[in-house]
């Protein structure tokens, strides 16, 4: 601190001395002009006033340069002050900082005191515990031996018979809980998957089946049917060459009936018979010109339902191959449902279903209304449809999401995609709804015997029914050789093989009934 003193008065000499420097040269520059102006004759008067003047600009120097010390000193001061100041606060912080660790290091030291202690006490209960262990065993031993000596088997076949006991325990209390758990999870699962399907369905309103193998073509009088049929039929038999329909012509009031598999032929010949009988031409010439013209209308027709379809569902950016795909299906029937709307169906279905579980609902769509193009395709007809559809939506450069759906919707293809199954949950829904298709008498008779006879081949079973249309099996077994736990299982291993060995619509639900019944007789 003296060393600053000095140096600022040595500053402070300095300034005085360069003042005084300053007022010399100025003294000097005025005398000087004095000295030229008294050479020039002004006279000394004017001399007097320059030194007058130079006094007084050396006063006011050296005033400005005392006020200019005072300041700096006050100024220095007060930097001093503060300085001193900011030391002394550092200084307290550091003691109590100080004063802190060795109360912490103090309690650190007690800490590891008693955990010390603990350790030693843990150790002594370890060895104090082995030593209790090494008893345990050697009274075990003994008492082993001696229940060896008095049950007269040894430990291995005591324990042999034990695990026997607990495997029949075992094996009643697991069935309990699988039985508890599968009630719990068709419990859980029912619910969710009643809400979305039941939302679904309420969402969309579609029609029932009602088409067949046969249209009727409608005619004013017989005389129209005579020129239909021809001279000797020739007329008829150009039609049919034409068109591939068998036209039956019998004693039905004003009608003909066109009978063919194919609805597409179909449609041809009753356009054609339609534009024939309108236009009054009728032979086999004018037969030919009239199914070609027609057969390239419906074309054109068929594309043109096609993207009516594709923008009534708000699907874009087709193949126009697949467009066409897609408008025969109106001509398409399956088990007496119109493909088209079996398609729009599924479609509308699978987007519902994309929504509520937060997919994406326009692929979802997409891959319903494309689910069964394969059955409308000529190519390969060896293939299984739904591998057709995914070969032909690969071929038209579709996503690998709605091919692996489209072709995974009967499950022949592993599914890869999170739409593959809800196509196909929608499919079956749109396919199992009462009214939707129709069966053939014989497959449907055939479907509920088979069902009959898996249920009735197993050991214990008595009677099997199947009932509501095939929903439902009721398999009736003897009390004598069925327990309840032997019951549960018996619908599982008969709902498991139905799964895997038969084709149903929906669900079939197996209730096995097991009843002990006590008869007596008074005499």
């Amino acid at each position: 601190m003296p060393f600053l003193f000095e140096i600022l008065n040595y500053l402070y000499m300095l300034y005085y001395l360069l003042a005084a420097v300053a007022g010399a040269i100025v003294t000097l520059a005025i005398y000087i002009l004095v000295h030229k102006a008294s050479m020039k004759g002004r006279g000394e008067a004017i001399i007097q006033k320059a030194e007058i003047e130079a006094e007084q600009i050396k006063q006011q120097k050296i005033l400005q340069a005392k006020e200019k010390f005072l300041q700096l000193k006050s100024e220095h001061e007060d930097y001093i002050s503060n300085k001193n100041k900011q030391i002394q606060d550092r200084e307290n912080a550091i003691h109590q900082r100080e004063s802190q660790l060795g109360q912490q290091a103090s309690e650190l030291g007690r800490k590891q005191h008693e955990l010390d202690n603990a350790r030693n006490q843990v150790k002594a209960q370890m060895e104090n515990l082995e030593r209790k262990q090494e008893e345990c065993e050697k009274l075990t031993s003994q008492v082993n031996k001696q229940l060896e000596t008095i049950a007269g088997m040894t430990a291995a076949e005591a324990k042999a018979m034990l695990i026997e006991n607990l495997k029949a325990e075992a094996r009643t209390e697991a069935q309990a809980y699988i039985n508890d758990t599968m009630d719990d999870a068709r419990l859980n699962a029912a619910k969710e998957a009643k809400r979305i399907v039941i939302n679904t369905i309420q969402r969309t309103a579609t029609e029932t089946a009602i088409e067949n193998a046969v249209t009727t073509f409608p005619i004013d009088n017989d005389e129209v049917k005579g020129r239909i049929i021809g001279r000797e039929g020739r007329n008829i038999r150009a039609l049919e060459a034409a068109t591939g329909v068998e036209i039956v012509v019998d004693d039905t009031p004003d009608a003909i009936m066109l009978s063919a598999f194919d609805p597409v032929r179909r449609e041809v010949a009753r356009l054609a018979l339609h534009q024939l009988v309108v236009d009054g031409r009728i032979h086999p010439a004018r037969i030919e010109e009239v199914v070609t013209k027609v057969s390239k209308q419906l074309e054109d027709e068929i594309l043109e339902t096609g993207k009516r379809t594709c923008i009534d569902m708000g699907i874009h950016g087709l193949n126009v191959e697949l467009v066409k795909l897609i408008g025969r299906m109106k001509y398409r029937s399956s088990y007496g449902q119109n493909l088209l709307q079996h398609s729009r169906e599924v479609a509308n279905i699978a987007a519902v279903m994309a929504s509520e579980l937060g997919l994406n609902p326009k692929l979802a769509k997409r891959a319903g209304l494309l689910h069964d193009i394969g059955k409308v395709s000529d190519e390969d007809p060896d293939l299984p449809h739904a591998i057709l559809g995914a070969k032909l939506a690969e071929q038209y450069k579709e996503r690998p999401e709605i091919v692996n759906a489209i072709g995974a919707h009967h499950e022949e293809m592993e599914m890869t995609s999170t739409i593959a199954p809800i196509v196909l949950v929608a499919d079956a829904i749109s396919g199992a709804r009462p009214g939707a298709r129709r069966e053939v008498i014989e497959s449907y008779i055939k479907r509920l015997k088979g069902m009959e006879d898996l249920a009735a081949a197993y050991p214990g079973v008595t009677k099997s029914y199947a009932i509501q249309a095939g929903r439902e099996l009721r398999v009736i077994v003897g009390a004598e050789q069925v327990s309840d736990d032997d019951a549960a299982r018996l619908s599982s291993d008969i709902a498991q093989r139905i799964q895997d060995e038969m084709t149903y619509p929906g669900q079939v639900k197996i209730t096995v009934i097991r009843e002990t019944r006590s008869v007596a007789y008074a005499k």
